[in-house]
């Protein structure tokens, strides 16, 4: 089950100058390892040119991630990728990605100026970020048949649950993130179509 956490309610960009260097920050929701790569080659696609494209992310509820990563693309060991994992974790937000494109202005920083730098442009992008709240979901397993997929479907776009995955064999299989306060609900919906589901606890 997967508890109520605040994430961002979507993408936005900030850029500040530090001794003429451009920090242009950005901040995305993301879900899975996959989501971050496609944002992180987005970013080197805008900037092709930019002499670092330092980043990190955390999946699940912030305190007990599910998966972090960060990356200092070149910068000195720590200087980049850590303080961005830390503004990340200060403030409490889960499923977030932040990617900082440094364009070098000819200056060099030093380690504690590199520091403060990505922390800072890390920090201005995730306050000015408009958060949601992440529901509560329960996750359900669900055996039917090729003609229950569309009526499955058509319910959880009604109450906001989301069809996870689905196999195709002898009988279809189904798992359905369902939100906890939808589940009872859920439950009466699959009895009516007989249809065979378990939720995960």
């Amino acid at each position: 089950m997967k508890k109520d956490y605040p994430v961002p309610a979507g993408y936005l960009e900030r850029e500040t100058e530090v001794k003429k260097s451009r920090f242009i920050a950005r901040v995305a929701p993301v879900g899975s390892r996959d989501e971050v790569k496609a944002w992180l080659a987005q970013a080197q696609k805008d900037h092709p040119d930019a002499r670092h494209i330092c980043w990190a992310y955390q999946i699940g509820r912030p305190g007990s991630a599910a998966e972090a990563a960060m990356n200092d693309d070149g910068e000195p060991s720590g200087t980049a990728g850590k303080p961005i994992l830390n503004v990340i974790q200060y403030k409490d937000m889960g499923d977030v990605l932040v990617m900082v494109i440094r364009y070098f202005g000819g200056i060099k920083l030093g380690a504690g100026g590199l520091v403060r730098a990505y922390a800072g442009a890390a920090e201005r992008v995730l306050s000015a970020v408009d958060r949601v709240v992440r529901q509560p979901v329960i996750e359900a397993r669900v055996t039917l048949s090729f003609a229950d997929e569309q009526p499955l479907r058509h319910w959880c776009e009604l109450h906001g649950a989301s069809v996870d995955s689905v196999d195709y064999g002898p009988s279809v299989h189904a798992r359905v993130s369902v939100p906890e306060n939808r589940a009872q609900q859920f439950g009466a919906f699959c009895d009516a179509q007989k249809l065979d589901y378990s939720f995960e606890r």
